[in-house]
């Protein structure tokens, strides 16, 4: 049996939410999964119609923390087939006992995000304490890597593995013509998937529709995705007046939240650095690269990784307008997306979940 701890898992949408919803289903194929959740909105749907076997931690979010760690050591202890745990954050390990984890090969996941703290600082000395619980820390990319190194983490357990993917769906008709039906006649229609969150650079995007609409009169823009930047960004589409060129989405189903990527000509996520705050890798690229759709991402953090420049997509400056202009144009013109695209495609089948898998069961043999 696999143990999965995760505070982020479907169908809430974002990366995190990807990566260990892929997780689960890939590990399934080899084997018997339990996963411990967050509630979610319209997660008891969700849950019936999965296959895995998901217990939803309900509550109020500091004592939802302790209760979840408690049903999760009983569960270990009282278990004795756990091949292996996966935890999503090394705070969904902090409370784990780590007599209980012994038993078995934990991993912890690292995203960048969540470990850029200074050295010494209370929180880095959690952050440490907690890694050391696991045999295994999976930085998922490279520049992850390295901050974990200059952070304090033990490099010695410190393991690349890129998120997985899931092999493209066949989009049925009737989703095709409701991502049509948002879409219409416009051109460029470009999307994010996404947290509303500021690194994710949607303000920045909305600026650019700004300008681009005098080139591109027909430009249409959706967002899917929630988060605490909702209410600015919706405040600024008005000032901006771009109530008809940009739509914000969230809730959707997965179905045509696929088909509304694979009917756009770019996603698009100039990220950058917000505070501490910074993009890990980007699995949201690889998604849309899965349908032949090719992005444009910010230059900082991991995102190059996820993006191979002038080959799958484009890199800029996520805090420079102009750069982001520069690019899109760039990606544009002489349809430059549609070879992009291609190359983006081929490029995604090397994170299909099957392949990624068989990493880190490789770690455990």
């Amino acid at each position: 049996m696999f143990l999965v701890v995760t505070r982020s898992f479907p169908p809430d949408i974002g990366g995190m939410q990807i990566l260990m919803g892929g997780l689960s289903e890939g590990l399934l194929k080899h084997g018997p999964v339990k996963v411990f959740a967050n509630e979610f909105k319209s997660s008891e749907t969700y849950d019936q119609k999965s296959s895995i076997n998901i217990e939803r931690v309900k509550g109020i979010k500091l004592f939802r923390k302790y209760r979840k760690a408690g049903l999760v050591n009983d569960f270990i202890n009282n278990n004795t087939n756990i091949r292996s745990i996966f935890a999503d954050h090394w705070k969904s390990l902090e409370l784990l006992k780590t007599e209980y984890l012994k038993k078995t090969t934990t991993f912890c996941l690292l995203h960048s995000k969540e470990i850029n703290h200074e050295k010494g600082t209370l929180i880095n000395k959690r952050l440490i304490k907690s890694t050391e619980k696991a045999n295994f820390i999976i930085a998922n990319s490279n520049f992850t890597k390295e901050l974990a190194i200059k952070v304090g983490i033990n490099s010695s357990k410190i393991y690349v593995i890129f998120p997985g993917i899931q092999r493209p769906k066949i989009i049925e008709n009737i989703y095709k013509i409701k991502a049509e039906s948002f879409y219409k006649e416009s051109f460029p229609k470009i999307i994010t998937v996404a947290r509303l969150d500021k690194r994710k650079g949607h303000d920045k995007i909305l600026m650019l529709i700004k300008n681009l609409k005098v080139r591109y009169p027909k430009i249409k823009y959706i967002s899917i995705g929630h988060g605490q930047e909702e209410s600015n960004l919706i405040k600024l589409r008005k000032e901006l007046s771009l109530e008809k060129e940009v739509t914000f989405l969230k809730n959707i189903e997965e179905n045509l939240k696929i088909a509304l990527i694979a009917k756009s000509n770019l996603f698009l996520m100039p990220t950058r650095i917000e505070k501490k705050s910074v993009e890990g890798f980007g699995i949201s690229f690889i998604e849309a690269a899965t349908y032949g759709v090719a992005s444009i991402g910010g230059k900082d953090g991991g995102v190059s990784d996820a993006i191979n420049h002038n080959k799958t997509g484009l890199i800029c400056d996520g805090n420079d307008l102009n750069s982001i202009y520069e690019s899109v144009i760039q990606f544009l013109e002489n349809e430059k997306f549609i070879e992009l695209g291609q190359t983006a495609k081929k490029f995604s089948e090397n994170f299909y979940w099957d392949k990624v898998v068989k990493k880190y069961l490789e770690l455990i043999n």
